[in-house]
């Protein structure tokens, strides 16, 4: 589908990665348009909690919403999307990931940057429960790898079960990535922050957990590979952390996509090298529409002035959907 983004303007004060990458987080509004939450049981006797957006009409096209890292519903740059695709006469469904809706989830596991078998649930039951209406997905960062493997390691490519996807700030190359951050001050900055979240979880449910893995080495954990090496990979079947970051880094299922997908990424992102940006794939595939930007930083794309922030790529998101989903 042919689609031409407006140029990101990238703002003097805010031109570095890191800048770019928390200021945005700060910047963003936390005003949440109206979510509903519905809490969604899985056939594994798990759940997930679903939030709901306003309607915005009977035939208005439905996008499901895939936060990142220890994210969850709440984290303002979803709430920016949801409030983007409500401007488009979209309705914004956004998913947590297990454990990250703010109650801990019930089985010994959680979630990780391959998981694709529970938005996949979510998007089969919307089907279900809205025929005849559209669906699109927007995922951030992890959720961006999540959804990139859920189209490429269909058959169909995602196209029997998406109309349109955007991908921002992806992972590609998640062993590229873990590498990266704990090569730079900064990352180790982002990693401590992360890690003190996910250990909190662990925490929380040792009792359920401590049959499948060793707490007390999760708890030690100093980077996010020694994490996923001791807890992630055995709590969700892969032998050790390359194992689980070959499996699931979605730059082997590029090709695969067949559903109209834009990829947002900017080639200064302070979680993976631009050498582990898979531009040949993405540029091969006719299905994509790849926007590669110099600045932008991490789920950044922040525009305008402190006092009148714009976050370019939920806006550019939410016009790609708009046109792909046909809205209007």
């Amino acid at each position: 589908m042919p689609f031409e983004p407006r140029p990101f303007r990238l703002p003097r004060w805010a031109a570095n990665a890191h800048l770019q990458t928390l200021a945005a987080r700060v910047l963003r509004s936390a005003e949440a348009p109206g979510m509903v939450r519905e809490r969604w049981e899985l056939r594994d006797g798990d759940f997930l909690d679903v939030d709901m957006g306003p309607d915005p009409g009977p035939q208005a096209p439905l996008v499901l919403i895939l936060h990142g890292l220890e994210g969850s519903s709440k984290r303002r740059y979803v709430l920016s999307a949801c409030r983007a695709l409500l401007s488009m006469g979209i309705r914004p469904v956004a998913m947590n990931f297990r454990g990250c809706s703010g109650t801990p989830n019930r089985r010994p596991r959680f979630y990780h940057s391959g998981e694709t078998s529970d938005p996949t649930f979510v998007l089969e039951g919307l089907r279900r429960a809205f025929p005849g209406r559209k669906l699109g997905a927007v995922g951030f960062s992890l959720g961006g790898n999540a959804l990139l493997k859920l189209m490429g390691e269909r058959e169909d490519g995602g196209a029997g079960i998406l109309e349109a996807a955007v991908a921002i700030s992806v992972p590609f190359d998640l062993a590229a990535g873990s590498k990266f951050l704990e090569e730079t001050t900064m990352g180790r900055l982002y990693t401590r922050y992360f890690l003190r979240s996910l250990r909190a979880k662990v925490q929380a449910k040792a009792e359920v957990l401590k049959s499948r893995i060793d707490v007390a080495a999760t708890l030690d954990a100093k980077t996010l590979r020694a994490f996923d090496d001791v807890a992630t990979a055995l709590l969700h079947g892969f032998r050790d952390a390359d194992h689980y970051y070959s499996s699931c880094s979605s730059a082997g299922f590029i090709p695969g996509i067949r559903t109209p997908t834009m990829v947002l990424h900017s080639l200064d992102d302070p979680f993976l090298p631009s050498s582990a940006v898979p531009r040949a794939a993405l540029e091969q595939n006719g299905a994509l529409t790849t926007v590669l930007t110099d600045r932008g930083g991490h789920v950044g794309y922040l525009e305008g002035s402190p006092l009148s922030p714009v976050l370019w790529g939920e806006e550019q998101a939410a016009r790609y959907l708009r046109e792909a989903l046909a809205c209007g």
